[in-house]
């Protein structure tokens, strides 16, 4: 499974982009306490999908889901964090369905040229 505990640990390069992205430019934080916060966080994630999966277990699910983080949030008295991460999951749902619906429209408009292109070469060997 893991080889090191130090394996369960979150990014330091995302964790350090959070942090910067959270505090005022001016303000400055140890590397000490960057990796303190990477642990916590790590160790959260951890609590969190450990309870989601008991939380999916008991309800005979083999896969944890939003739903299930966001039931196991509310019952860890996080229920603070459920609008946000909700909000964050509409959006995140939103972006991923655009993302497959410009996919889609790309593959048909190539498909449509790829059809006139046969079409065009079609005809243009027929009146040789």
């Amino acid at each position: 499974m893991v080889e090191r505990i130090e394996d369960l640990n979150l990014p330091n390069s995302v964790i350090a982009r959070i942090i910067k992205e959270s505090l005022p430019e001016s303000a400055s934080v140890s590397k000490e306490a960057r990796a303190a916060i990477a642990r916590a966080a790590s160790v959260f994630a951890i609590f969190v999908t450990s309870s989601s999966t008991a939380l999916a277990h008991k309800q005979n699910h083999k896969t944890i889901t939003a739903k299930d983080i966001l039931q196991t949030l509310a019952e860890l008295d996080f229920e603070s964090f459920v609008p946000s991460l909700t909000q964050d999951l509409e959006i995140y749902r939103k972006m991923v369905k655009e993302k497959k619906e410009i996919k889609a429209s790309k593959k048909d408009t190539s498909t449509a040229e790829n059809a006139n292109a046969s079409t065009a070469a079609a005809a243009e060997d027929a009146t040789e």
